[in-house]
């Protein structure tokens, strides 16, 4: 079984629209179809909602077919993401200063039955995820600003791999590299000069089980398809 990287999980963890027609009896298929359910039906059918797989993650399922079938691997190269692999320590020497800590960069990956991962630093209660934001534009200056359906699900990942209770993702805003500012307003992009403590947003989760199962179902399901998908192309070219 493919183990998805708790990065991309939230691709495959968005709700469906509908459920998948295939899952369902001829009597569910049934409930399914009316327009007014009762609350015997809606938890008949509930199930099979975590077990769908909504378009996107369908969309993002078929671009993993193909690259496990042609042997590559489709890695997304931006100005964005060069500054986070550049500053990454830059980050965690910000976020070290301002809470008196003195975090180190964690090299260690874990792996479950459904997920694998590679978190920025873990502690015994806490994983803590380094984001480096692009520029004073794209900074969450607070906590409602700074929450992310793929980066929850990205620590839930984590979470649950190093059996910990509380995740937090942690924007730190530090210079660009001036190769990487391109023409844009320098202002926005050198920051030294703003007070550290404004520099750093936190955002807190706490572990849920009951989501860790729906993960689970999901990986299942994402699994599934994939097979599906793969088969798929392997038949279509078998002159």
């Amino acid at each position: 079984m493919h183990k998805f990287r708790a990065s991309s999980l939230g691709l495959i963890m968005t709700d469906a629209q509908s459920i998948d027609a295939s899952l369902l009896t001829d009597e569910l298929a049934a409930i399914s179809r009316k327009k007014v359910k009762t609350d015997d039906d809606k938890a008949a059918l509930a199930p099979f909602w975590d077990k769908s797989l909504s378009v996107g993650a369908k969309t993002y399922i078929k671009s993993l077919a193909k690259q496990l079938v042609y042997g590559y691997d489709d890695e997304v190269s931006s100005k964005f993401l060069e500054k986070g692999i550049a500053v990454e320590d830059q980050g965690i020497e910000l976020y070290n200063s301002v809470f008196f800590a003195s975090h180190a960069k964690n090299t260690e990956r874990k792996t479950n039955d459904w997920v694998t991962g590679e978190c920025d630093i873990a502690t015994p209660a806490k994983i803590i995820d380094i984001k480096s934001p692009w520029s004073l534009q794209t900074f969450p200056a607070t906590i409602e600003d700074g929450r992310d359906k793929g980066y929850e699900w990205q620590g839930r990942a984590y979470m649950w791999l190093w059996d910990v209770p509380e995740f937090e993702i942690a924007y730190c805003l530090v210079n660009t590299p001036e190769e990487l500012i391109g023409y844009e307003r320098e202002e926005l992009h050198i920051v030294d000069h703003i007070t550290p403590e404004l520099r750093v947003t936190r955002v807190p989760y706490s572990r849920d089980t009951a989501l860790e199962e729906k993960i689970k179902v999901k990986c299942e399901a994402a699994n599934a398809y994939l097979d599906l998908v793969v088969r798929q192309i392997a038949e279509e070219h078998s002159y």
